[in-house]
């Protein structure tokens, strides 16, 4: 009975410990980022070394990835800020007011990018707008106007910003060999063992199969989620970085499986039973052994253990599939997206093969950079409220000849910037940063007025800080839910602007206050600024993604100038990537309904002129165009009649039963979802 109970005493501290040590870990990691950050500018006998230190704490995330990555977007953010603001200084070396006011507006310019980038592109976007702040508030004296020695000021508030996040990065390189490689990689195995597993089992289910449609929209929400995973993935490794677009196409690859699941599971339903049942039976046959057993492509481990040995059974199968002889446009259609399914598995596997490092892996393709705006309004309003806040404080500072105004301006510079991508969130969140503000400023008060002057060594000061930091990192690595992470994060950030270290520490408590004042003014007004100009709501920037694609895929129904497949297919896939959690799976399913439409229509274009089909095509994508699927059916319907008319010339057959297949799923994909093709008109 002892040894029972001594036995279950020591699974719980093993438990105990497996939970409580990964987020005590950071703490201490946070800590030892920031009082190295604050050791190396001390040494240097630099002005604000302050900065320093809140940048280590800016930098330092739970995820090694997300760390380095945001530390080097952050660098680049530093340099083109402190670039941006020696210009300005240049331009306007006496003006006042077109000084502030174009610092105000490259702020705007900066909220506007910053929501048009993603992820840690866009932190660096919000880094060049703030920074330029911190800079002017050494610059400007108590009413404004800009200082002559702004090149050296610039040069040191940058350097004070690059220790922190070199120190924050040395420490976490050191201590941490990151886990978000094998995190990804178990999310694309689960991934692709689900969709290619429900797609197995929905044919071998026969007729009276359930329906998968809400499988199908669920899958869709978590893979437009794999981005974030995506970044701090490339963070942790040089190599990932340099193939990320095989990741890319990954999470496409799942798209184009997920949309070639749709079609084939539509038309199946749309079939007679018996009809339907030999056609499941066919796509199955053509599927190699190891591939027909749903249950076992159900498992995620046999994805990462063997990404290479699938791939080859994918590439037998889209093989099979392709060459499938198909005598009516019915069965070339279901073999056809079947194949389409497989490539997008095929893609993913070609991601797991490069995230698991599988030997003799294909050679990636490069793809070059591009930068698809999924809708210009979030931004637009994100720069306006920038502009506004920014200004208003600015405003408020030259009136009253606060001495700490300037500080007030950039904590409000860095709410705005920070939380702006945000959309909706971004009032709660700048709500729980305010309030976390304040518990920093009674802590740091607390560390500064009663702990401090008991304490002349600098391992003094750093145990004194460390009793503050490692709880504040481990509430950061241990909370799940994202208002108290914004709370732990808030804390993080402000508790070392707050306090102020120096080499010689001056313990006044007027300027303390004065300090402490500004920093929670400035966030303050920044939270302000959300309620008063609130983000576009999230169902009004769902209509519009939907709206905007429904234009653009109207404007490729008649625009005679043909585009890249992968350019249309970027383009949604970006509208995919930015669709708010709070979209409902219809509207999801509408825009990977739009992208299938599109790209069936590309490959019409294409075929239509060498077989003189381009009149009943006009007609049919006149219809699209204008919003009528009625009509756009009933012109593909006579289309393909007269492609079943015409004699096919040897070896023909199945690039016309291809043709036939094509118009088949357009028409079908604007049965399903009529309302939304024929919303509006042709603007």
């Amino acid at each position: 009975m002892t040894s029972g109970r001594v036995a279950g005493l020591g699974a719980r501290l093993v438990n105990a410990a497996r939970t409580v040590g990964p987020p005590l870990v950071f703490g201490i990691r946070l800590w030892a980022s920031i009082c190295l950050a604050l050791y190396v500018a001390f040494w240097l006998e630099l002005d604000n070394a302050f900065w320093a230190g809140t940048s280590a704490a800016a930098v330092c995330q739970p995820q090694l990835g997300a760390s380095l990555r945001k530390g080097w977007y952050r660098m680049i953010g530093t340099v083109v800020g402190a670039i941006m603001i020696v210009v300005l200084t240049g331009f306007f070396p006496q003006n006042r007011i077109a000084f502030l006011a174009l610092l105000a507006l490259w702020c705007a310019a900066c909220a506007f990018a910053a929501t048009l980038l993603h992820n840690f592109a866009s932190y660096a976007a919000a880094l060049a707008g703030f920074t330029a702040a911190i800079i002017a508030a050494d610059t400007l004296g108590a009413t404004g106007g800009a200082s002559t020695e702004v090149f050296m000021l610039a040069v040191w508030r940058a350097s004070e910003i690059c220790i922190g996040i070199v120190c924050a990065g040395l420490v976490l390189a050191l201590t941490d060999f990151g886990a978000a490689q094998q995190q990804l990689a178990a999310s694309f195995a689960a991934l692709a063992a689900e969709i290619t597993g429900r797609f197995v089992g929905m044919l071998a289910s026969g007729p009276g199969q359930p329906d998968t449609q809400p499988h199908r929209r669920e899958l869709t929400r978590r893979v437009i989620a794999l981005d974030p995973t995506i970044d701090q993935t490339i963070g942790e490794s040089s190599q990932l970085r340099y193939h990320s677009p095989i990741l890319q196409t990954a999470v496409h690859g799942l798209f184009m499986a997920l949309d070639g699941w749709r079609v084939v599971a539509t038309h199946l339903r749309r079939l007679p039973d018996d009809t339907a049942r030999q056609g499941a039976e066919t796509l199955l046959s053509s599927f190699p052994p190891e591939l027909r057993s749903a249950p076992r492509l159900g498992v995620p481990k046999r994805w990462t253990a063997d990404p290479l040995g699938l791939r080859r059974l994918c590439e037998e199968a889209i093989s099979k599939l392709l060459a499938l002889p198909a005598s009516t446009p019915s069965l070339r259609l279901l073999a056809d997206q079947t194949a389409k399914a497989a490539v997008g598995i095929l893609h993913v596997l070609d991601g797991l093969a490069l995230l698991v490092d599988a030997p003799a892996r294909p050679p990636p393709g490069r793809r070059g950079f591009r930068l698809s705006v999924p809708d210009w309004l979030p931004g637009l309003v994100n720069a306006a409220r920038a502009f506004i806040a920014i200004s208003a404080a600015t405003l408020v500072w030259v009136i009253t000849a606060w001495p700490n105004g300037a500080f007030a301006i950039t904590f409000t510079a860095i709410v705005v910037l920070l939380l702006s991508p945000r959309g909706d969130q971004a009032y709660a969140g700048a709500l729980m940063f305010t309030f976390a503000t304040a518990i920093a400023i009674v802590c740091a008060a607390i560390v500064k007025f009663a702990v401090l002057p008991g304490l002349e060594t600098f391992a003094g000061f750093c145990l004194a800080i460390g009793l503050y930091l490692v709880p504040v990192g481990f509430g950061m690595a241990q909370t799940r839910q994202p208002a108290m992470l914004a709370v732990f994060s808030g804390m993080a950030f402000i508790f070392i602007p707050n306090l102020a270290p120096e080499n010689q520490m001056s313990y006044d408590t007027e300027q303390f206050y004065n300090l402490a004042l500004a920093i929670f003014a400035g966030c303050a007004t920044g939270a302000l600024s959300f309620r008063l100009f609130p983000p576009l709501p999230p169902a009004l920037r769902t209509r519009r993604l939907l709206a905007l694609t429904l234009r653009d895929l109207r404007h490729l129904a008649i625009d005679p100038k043909l585009p890249r497949s992968e350019d249309w297919e970027g383009r949604v896939y970006g509208r995919l990537a930015v669709m708010p959690d709070d979209a409902e799976p219809l509207q999801r399913s509408q825009l990977i309904s739009a992208l299938s439409v599109g790209s069936e229509i590309l490959k019409l274009r294409r075929i239509a002129h060498p077989l003189a089909l381009d009149p009943e095509l006009d007609a049919a994508l006149a219809g699209v165009a204008h919003g009528n699927s009625a009509t756009a059916r009933s012109w593909l319907t006579r289309l393909d009649q007269r492609l079943s008319s015409l004699p096919a010339p040897e070896g023909g057959v199945p690039r016309w039963l291809r043709t036939r297949a094509s118009i088949l799923a357009v028409s079908e994909t604007l049965v399903q979802h009529a309302a939304y093709f024929d919303d509006g008109a042709l603007a």
